[in-house]
């Protein structure tokens, strides 16, 4: 498993849709993190290990939702004007997986206030890395250039060690060139991490045909009705 996939697979402990939590206890965490070679067996995690762990895994998730972009916002005003269809050759996404095709699915920008919707982001953006910053400053880690690149290693064992490999896993994505694939989900209800494999990296949404079309709709219906356009029969 590379760097990008074993980010996305921590930030989708929890499943926003369903308000499904994988990670609700020490011994949950103690097991994800062993299931994965990030600890030994006779590491066990506590309560202030969970503590961390959540505001790392959600702190990954709002970085992600906006560090690519601002492709995040789920706003009514930055899709198209009519609700999308399941385009010929459209294929579903099953949550977590890849795409088979390379369609581009981004939102595209309105007109009216973009210049202040892209102010509000790159803010936004700013303070979800700065959370995150200070996550990363509360685990035992250094810089180590050892391998030439720098890289973060834990400076000490247990659950805590295990968070550490798990955020040495940013530089590392970045080092293969996959952090920019990694993405979560740009509709607000789902919120599920992928890795885009589209040709031109554009993809903001898990999957077009549900999660896309979901918010392109929705989009689609407050616009007509803040015109005072009456729904088609």
């Amino acid at each position: 498993m590379g760097p990008a996939e074993l980010l996305r697979d921590f930030v989708n402990t929890y499943d926003v849709e369903s308000d499904a939590d994988r990670l609700t206890s020490p011994a949950e965490l103690t097991a994800w993190l062993r299931e994965r070679g990030l600890i030994g067996d006779g590491d066990r995690a506590a309560d202030d290990d969970l503590a961390l762990a959540i505001r790392l895994r959600e702190g990954l998730r709002a970085v992600l939702r906006r560090g690519h972009g601002g492709a995040g916002r789920d706003t009514a005003r930055d899709t198209a004007d009519e609700p999308a269809g399941a385009a010929a050759g459209d294929t579903a996404q099953e949550p977590g997986g890849d795409p088979a095709g390379d369609a581009t699915d981004a939102p595209t920008e309105g007109t009216a206030g973009n210049a202040q919707n892209a102010a509000e982001d790159a803010g936004d953006a700013v303070r979800d890395a700065a959370d995150l910053d200070a996550v990363l400053a509360a685990l035992p880690v250094r810089v180590s250039l050892a391998t030439g690149a720098p890289t973060l290693e834990p400076i000490r064992s247990g659950a805590a060690a295990g968070l550490a490999r798990i955020a040495g896993m940013i530089p590392a994505a970045y080092a293969e060139g996959t952090w920019s694939r990694l993405k979560v989900c740009a509709e607000s209800t789902c919120q599920w991490a992928f890795i885009d494999s589209s040709k031109n990296r554009s993809r903001a949404w898990c999957s077009m045909r549900v999660c896309g079309n979901r918010t392109k709709t929705r989009a689609y219906r407050a616009r007509r009705r803040a015109q005072g356009t009456p729904r088609p029969s």
